[in-house]
């Protein structure tokens, strides 16, 4: 029998998603797409899940890539947009998912692996990490989000060259530019990462949604109508179980029980 595309395994209230072809550095042909994006649903479905957590199996690669392979054997215009929709339409479910969600990055992350990450909230390196976007070295460009979502997160003339020359970089200048949060040691990455996690979950879950929507809805609006949508979230969580338990938990000096409502 196959090894699974996807491992799951739930620590505490995170949901591990672990893409699972090492042999391949993890490149996603269409068969692991469509099972890591059953697993993301899956995850964010389940009500005992707080936080997902994704990363790649083996000691190389979080995601090399898609699979040059798969896509040669596919050929035709057809092939090819089914692929690119089925990419972006999973893509987009992390990025909207209402929950937090964290990338492990336990070693190369080029081309769809950049892509991925630039989907999630959080990004903890491995310091063996290295990301870049090598698309056009093989007359191509990133066609997963990597063209619209990078030159949104960092300085457009970094993306560029990024982009232009298909070269990567370290997980220092990662962080230097903005694309992950810190650098850990590769044997620590998963120690600290669940443990973030575990911070985070501890959190209404209620109010992290929220505060999700808020951000990601605000960025697409001019400011006045940002701080307009900002005042009417923060309206729904004032009024929330949540936030009333977490203002008792504060003036009776113990910590708040959250349960999401």
């Amino acid at each position: 029998m196959a090894d699974p595309l996807i491992l799951s395994e739930t620590v505490g209230a995170a949901a591990v998603l672990r893409i699972n072809r090492p042999a391949a550095l993890n490149a996603i042909d269409i068969a692991t797409l469509r099972a890591f994006g059953a697993a993301f649903a899956a995850a964010e479905a389940d009500a005992a899940v707080r936080v997902i957590v994704i990363t790649g199996a083996g000691e190389k690669a979080f995601v090399a890539g898609g699979d040059i392979g798969d896509l040669a054997r596919r050929q035709g215009l057809a092939h090819y947009q089914e692929f690119a929709e089925d990419i972006h339409n999973v893509f987009s479910r992390v990025e909207a998912c209402d929950k937090p969600t964290i990338a492990a990055v336990n070693g190369f992350a080029l081309g769809g692996g950049t892509e991925l990450l630039l989907c999630t909230d959080l990004r903890l390196l491995a310091d063996n990490a290295r990301l870049g976007l090598p698309e056009i070295t093989l007359g191509l460009f990133p066609g997963a989000g990597g063209t619209q979502r990078l030159i949104r997160e960092i300085a457009p003339c970094r993306a560029r060259e990024m982009m232009f020359t298909g070269e990567p970089v370290s997980a220092a200048e990662a962080v230097a530019l903005g694309l992950a949060n810190r650098v850990v040691p590769k044997a620590e990455l998963m120690a600290e990462t669940l443990k973030l996690a575990e911070r985070i979950a501890a959190k209404s879950p209620l109010t992290l949604r929220l505060l999700k929507r808020t951000l990601r809805h605000g960025s697409q609006m001019a400011l006045p109508q940002a701080l307009a949508h900002e005042q009417a979230m923060i309206g729904l969580v004032l009024d929330s179980d949540d936030a009333h338990e977490g203002c008792r938990a504060f003036l009776e000096k113990r910590p708040a029980q959250f349960a999401g409502r």
